[in-house]
């Protein structure tokens, strides 16, 4: 069984008879998601498909099979829902609303697409838009910061996750160990002018015997605490 570990990068120039007489292997939305996965060629060839993890297919990618072999992906057609609207408004409106369900959306010039759900073919009525269920091909908008669609199930999300969290944890450590810095010597300055205070007033003589004792014990008292 052959391994494609390698997708080549758009601006790599490939004859076209080449990339034409390549195998394809057509997959849906979801599978092409999958960075690890068992799958059969338009051809019938059985292969294995071992990409770096967050890896997301588009129709047309060109992969390289570890024989040096090239492989075309293909988007395979699935039930989807072709979304239009009378005017641009209710389209966007309607965009805004399935981006806040982090829903994948292919956004074209006049019409949006998604995975066929009731649900939301029903709100998308009622925003306005005209909603019709079709086989189509479906590549909705990938991540902004260049990842692919994620959920919170999928094995890249939590790796995502903790790159985050370490970012926000160095800023935020660094933050905290700023403020902890600036504190600490303001509380030093504080104390050193404190004590040299008590020094200074304890050198001018012992007329004041009483208040001297009673002011030391309340220092001291206040030190322990």
């Amino acid at each position: 069984m052959r391994t494609i570990d390698k997708r080549l990068d758009a601006h790599v120039k490939i004859a076209r008879v080449l990339v034409t007489r390549a195998p394809g292997l057509t997959l849906p939305f979801e599978a092409r998601c999958k960075s690890r996965l068992a799958a059969t060629l338009d051809s019938g060839e059985e292969v294995a498909l071992v990409l770096p993890r967050g890896t997301v297919l588009r129709d047309g990618d060109v992969l390289v099979a570890d024989d040096g072999g090239l492989v075309r992906v293909c988007a395979a057609a699935e039930a989807v829902l072709l979304v239009r609207a009378p005017d641009a408004l209710t389209l966007t409106r309607a965009a805004y609303h399935l981006g806040n369900r982090h829903t994948p959306v292919e956004v074209g010039v006049d019409y949006l697409k998604l995975e066929y759900d009731a649900v939301l073919a029903d709100m998308l009525t009622r925003l306005g838009a005209s909603v019709e269920q079709a086989s189509l091909p479906f590549q909705p908008e990938t991540g902004a910061y260049g990842g692919g669609h994620r959920h919170g199930h999928d094995e890249t999300f939590a790796e995502d996750y903790a790159v985050a969290q370490k970012v926000f944890d160095e800023h935020h450590g660094h933050a905290h160990s700023h403020e902890h810095a600036h504190e600490h010597a303001h509380e030093h300055a504080h104390s050193h002018d404190h004590g040299h205070a008590h020094s200074h007033s304890h050198d001018h003589g012992h007329d004041h015997d009483h208040c001297d004792a009673s002011c030391s014990h309340g220092h001291h008292h206040h030190a322990h605490r």
